[in-house]
């Protein structure tokens, strides 16, 4: 083979220098530093609103959960001794009772002249969906104003379900057994509303940034405004002045409603800049 022929030969085998290699490297380097530069505000902007709708997801479903349950509050039993708690009685049903016997003497009336025991709810219990029927240990409440001699939280107003009667067919009505009790005003759209036995009061309390959901099977003259109850959301605040809660009087029933405004505030701390 020819001197030519072997420099060919050894040309085309030829690979990168070392020196080649690490100028490679260096401009892949600097090329990708560059690319990050552009590339890391966008990429933080992303992490950074995942992290602040995780929060507000977890604030707005506790807000619905308060609004709902706030929805099924008994009239006029909102309280709200500071701005970091709200307590209310819930109720699961309502209806009408029957102001008049069906037969003279015969009980199917709810009597406000006497310690009543008996009366027939208007409607079938029984046709009502499993969460609100009236059972046995349930709390019937009538005309719940909030005041001294007709407050449900003071029990003025409140009589404890023992009985449930045979539902009748015609007209369809609901025999109620309860302790006998003296109710101290009639409500003018003869309405009766049902607290059910194992939730009669529900306590929305904010502590340490978290919020909490506490149920009490007794009622209390005061608010406790516990916080052993379950934490629904954490890094919030609720911002609730006694002021906002307006009462509007309601015509149709003839008792004061409460517009509870409530404000839950989403504590986030934007992370550091990165340089």
């Amino acid at each position: 083979m020819s001197m030519v022929n072997r420099f060919v030969a050894r040309s085309a085998q030829r690979g990168f220098t070392l020196v080649e290699l690490v100028m490679v490297i260096g401009l892949l380097g600097v090329i990708s530093g560059m690319v990050m530069v552009f590339m890391k505000s966008p990429i933080d902007a992303y992490f950074a609103s995942a992290r602040r709708a995780g929060v507000t997801d977890v604030a707005d479903t506790a807000a619905r959960r308060m609004s709902r349950d706030i929805r099924r509050a008994l009239p006029n039993s909102v309280r709200s001794p500071n701005s970091q708690c709200l307590e209310f009685i819930p109720t699961k049903t309502g209806g009408r009772y029957r102001v008049e016997a069906l037969i003279a003497g015969d009980g199917t009336n709810l009597d406000f002249t006497i310690a009543d025991s008996a009366f027939n709810l208007l409607g079938s219990n029984a046709a009502l969906p499993a969460d609100q029927r009236i059972g046995v240990g349930d709390l019937v409440v009538v005309y719940n104003l909030g005041v001294p001699g007709a407050d449900a939280y003071n029990q003025d107003n409140t009589s404890d379900v023992i009985a449930l009667g045979a539902e009748t067919s015609a007209p369809v009505e609901a025999p109620i057994q309860i302790t006998a009790r003296k109710f101290p005003l009639e409500s003018p759209a003869r309405r009766v509303h049902v607290v059910p036995k194992d939730e009669k009061v529900v306590a929305y309390v904010c502590s340490g940034g978290n919020l909490y959901r506490t149920v009490s099977t007794a009622l209390t003259t005061t608010a406790n405004c516990p916080i052993s109850g379950a934490k629904i959301a954490a890094k919030v605040k609720l911002v609730l002045a006694q002021s906002t809660l307006a009462a509007i009087f309601a015509p149709d029933i003839g008792q004061l409603a409460v517009v509870v405004r409530a404000v839950l505030a989403v504590r986030y701390r934007l992370p550091p800049l990165h340089t």
